[in-house]
Order: C-alpha cells, then sequence, then structure tokens
C-alpha cells in the first residue's frame, strides 16, 4: 500500500512538474509583456490596452458600472436575464442566425451580471476582429429581447432558481444576505425569483438596457494582436453609438449589521457556519496589512492558521477560509466552513479564538514573510496568465482605481508593510464582535445550541 501510495505521489509530482514547465514559460511571458497603454478614442472611449503579438488572438472585456444592485424593487433577476439574452438575436439577425454568424466569426461571446458591474467579453481570431466585433457591436447596441429567446432562458434560470430553493447553502446565502443588509440591493436575489421571474417582459429589459449601457459608465481592458490606433477605430465602432452617460438609480453605501446570530434549523449532517466582521476599502491606506492579515488568517488554502487549527490538528472540516469582500458600497471579512452537526460549537469556538489571536498578537516573522512570498508570486499564474485573465484584470484594476502603473507598485506595496501594520488591521478588524450564520439541526436540548 506504501508503494502504491510512493507511486500515486511520484506520478502526481511527475504532473504536476510537467504542468509546472508547460504553464511557467507563458506565465512568466505574459508577466514579463504587461506594459499597460491607456488608448482614448476620438469619441473618448478609453480603454487599458497590452500588446501581445505572440498569438493571434484579441481578448475584449468590459464592465458597465450598475449590474444587479439596478433591478428594480419587485424585478429581481432582470440584469441576469438580460445577459444571458446579448448572444440571442441583434439587429435584423433573430437568434439562430446571430449564433451562425458568431461561429462563423469563429469568436467566444460572453456576458454576465454581478451586483456592481454588468461584465461582457469577446476573444476572437485577429483576421476575423472585424466580423467579430460587428456582431459584439450589434449585441451591445440592438438587442432585440425576442419572446421565443426570452421564455427559454427564463424557463432554464427558473428551474435553476426552483432546484437552488432546497439547496441549504443557497437558503443561508438569502438569509445571511437579508441579515447582512436589510432592504437593501446586495440582499436581492441575482437570479431572480419564482415570483419575480414569469413578470418580466421585454419592455424591461429594454428599458434596463437603455438606461444601464452608456459610454459614461463603460469601463474597458483589451489584450492581444491589436495596436492602439486600431483599437482607437475599434471601440468607437463598438461602444460609439451608445449614450453618453447611463440613468442608474442611486446606491447607498451599506455596512454589514454585525453582532448578531443567525440560526436556520435544517436536518443535514453537517452544519455551515459563516462569521462576517468589518473589511476596509480597496483603496484604503491599510488595506495590503489587512491583505496579509488575512492570508494568514484563513486565506491561504492550505497553510493559514484556521486550517491548521480546524482542519489538520482536529479534522473539523475538509475546508475554512477567510476572504476580504470588496463591493462597490460595502466590505466585511468572512469567515466560511461547515463542519460535523455535533462539533460545530467546538469548531465555532475554535474560530473565535485563532481571530482573537491574531487580533491580540499579530503574526510572527516567519509568518508575514511567507504570506508575502505567496502573495506576491502568485499574482502572475492567477491573474496574467492568459489574454482573456490580463484583460480582466485591467478591468478590476480601472474599477477599483488603482492606477496603471499598479502591477508595478504592487510587489513593493506588499513588502513594505511590517508586522506592527499587521497587528494594527488585525485590531481594527477582529475586535468587533461578528455577525455569525449557523445553518444545521438544532442542537440537543441542554447544549450550547
Amino acid at each position: 500500500m506504501m508503494h502504491f501510495k510512493n507511486r500515486l505521489s511520484t506520478t502526481a509530482t511527475t504532473v504536476f512538474l510537467a504542468l509546472l514547465f508547460l504553464v511557467m514559460p507563458h506565465v512568466m511571458a505574459a508577466r514579463a509583456a504587461v506594459t499597460i497603454q491607456e488608448v482614448i478614442s476620438d469619441k473618448g472611449i478609453k480603454a487599458w490596452l497590452v500588446e501581445d503579438y505572440s498569438v493571434p488572438i484579441v481578448a475584449f472585456r468590459f464592465a458597465f458600472a450598475g449590474g444587479t444592485s439596478q433591478d428594480p424593487v419587485g424585478k429581481d433577476g432582470l440584469s441576469n436575464l438580460m445577459t444571458g439574452l446579448f448572444d440571442e438575436g441583434a439587429g435584423d439577425m433573430d437568434s439562430d442566425a446571430f449564433q451562425e454568424k458568431l461561429d462563423d466569426a469563429g469568436a467566444e461571446m460572453g456576458f454576465n451580471a454581478v451586483r456592481d458591474a454588468t461584465y461582457g467579453s469577446m476573444r476572437m481570431l485577429a483576421d476575423q476582429k472585424d466580423e467579430a466585433l460587428d456582431l459584439l457591436r450589434l449585441a451591445i447596441e440592438e438587442p432585440r429581447f425576442d419572446q421565443a429567446p426570452i421564455d427559454r432562458i427564463r424557463s432554464q434560470i427558473l428551474s435553476g432558481v426552483i432546484a437552488k430553493a432546497k439547496d441549504p447553502n443557497t437558503i443561508a446565502g438569502f438569509a445571511w444576505s437579508e441579515a447582512l443588509y436589510g432592504d437593501h440591493a446586495y440582499a436581492r436575489r441575482d437570479d431572480g425569483t419564482e415570483e419575480t421571474l414569469p413578470k418580466l417582459t421585454a419592455a424591461d429589459l429594454h428599458a434596463l438596457h437603455k438606461a444601464q449601457f452608456s459610454r459614461g459608465n463603460l469601463i474597458v481592458g483589451v489584450v492581444g494582436a491589436i495596436d492602439a490606433e486600431t483599437l482607437k477605430r475599434d471601440l468607437d465602432k463598438v461602444f460609439g453609438s451608445l449614450p453618453e452617460q447611463a440613468t442608474q438609480t442611486p446606491v447607498v453605501d451599506v455596512a454589514p449589521k454585525l453582532s448578531q446570530e443567525i440560526r436556520i434549523p435544517y436536518d443535514l449532517p453537517q452544519t455551515t457556519l459563516q462569521l462576517a466582521y468589518p473589511g476596509l476599502e480597496r483603496t484604503d491606506p491599510e488595506f495590503f496589512a489587512a491583505f496579509l492579515m488575512n492570508h494568514i488568517l484563513g486565506g491561504g488554502t492550505f497553510s493559514s492558521r484556521l486550517f491548521d487549527e480546524v482542519r489538520e490538528k482536529r479534522g473539523l472540516a475538509y475546508g475554512v477560509d477567510s476572504s476580504l469582500m470588496n463591493r462597490k458600497h460595502t466590505n466585511a471579512l468572512v469567515i466560511s466552513t461547515a463542519t460535523r452537526s455535533d462539533r460545530a460549537d467546538e469548531t465555532l469556538d475554535i474560530i473565535r479564538a485563532e481571530v482573537g489571536r491574531m487580533a491580540d498578537g499579530g503574526v510572527t516573522d516567519k509568518e508575514l514573510e511567507d504570506a508575502k512570498k505567496y502573495l506576491i508570486g502568485s499574482y502572475a499564474i492567477s491573474n496574467l496568465n492568459s489574454s482573456s485573465s490580463i484583460a480582466s484584470t485591467l478591468v478590476e484594476l480601472q474599477i477599483n482605481d488603482l492606477g496603471k502603473d499598479y502591477l508595478e507598485r504592487r510587489e513593493a506595496l506588499i513588502q513594505a508593510v511590517t508586522k506592527d501594520e499587521v497587528q494594527k488591521a488585525a485590531t481594527r478588524l477582529l475586535r468587533t464582535e461578528p455577525a455569525i450564520l449557523i445553518v444545521g439541526p438544532e442542537a440537543p436540548k441542554g447544549g450550547k445550541g
């Protein structure tokens, strides 16, 4: 058995190294090639561009600020339904004709909506760029929202919503959002509900599209075999006819409601636990200290304190993690895990003890050094390993207002963080009584509950 394990280990190591040698040259090449140009078209449309002629591909990524938080009250799911319909007919082409043209152009087009933005992307061969961008322009400027595709896509979404209504994690997620954000737009359901989806109409979709898609709330990142002058023309071609400004519904900032416990009884063998602490803005001067602190606490998948205490030492859960959640109108540090229901209280106590140890004692020199090495070294692999991921990174950097030189400054910003600054960030975020979500069987009488 041991011999078999060794063979598995050797095989796994060989496969890993082979993949590493295959991937790393591309990653390092991509990292070396990331020189960001700012391009502004004649119509004032701005984009960040990384020219890369190593492969004949062009990747567009863009975002319209707004997202599902702009769904009108009572019309939950409208943005999500809209993004499912952009490749279902536009201009004079119905769904079948549009899909056929898209196949002929050899292009990949996609859209999705999240809380604060509606994203789009297109990846195309450089020599078929003009045909592909013609289709992208039609999808953005002249979506048809025909009834047959609306009914088909809505039915697919509704099936998913009904299925997820029985999923305890989904139920917990809804309860969690409502408990933290009350009646704020962040508590609404991105996919819609069984009540709202059937009521959404083509007129609703056209109204949302007209209100949200404008040059004024557009952010663009482009990577590939395209130069700045060509991109200027393409930006005007694809986005130039959109209205100058969006007509968005104001969304106020909201702090998550902490110091509360939400229990959802559910007959399951496992109990899901979530804890929410205060967060901080992405541009906050203490962000990188908090970023490193979080990595040491629970952000490092197999190396964090929480993983060591909850998984490695006690085998209480398959995984446990913490993350800094940054949205446009709220921030939080969230810890999540799932454990055996009869040991949920023990797990929660251990998590809270580790949070307290971090808040009181900060981190060691070695922990901080190891976290810096990992977070510096892993960035290119996670964010710059393909033209599409670089394009996404360009958009996210702009959304977070981090500056065109962020990639050059990031390593120095991380290296400059001191142990005292991490301690200060831990004290700032982790000494507040958290919001706690517990989803699982009710505790037996006499238990802590």
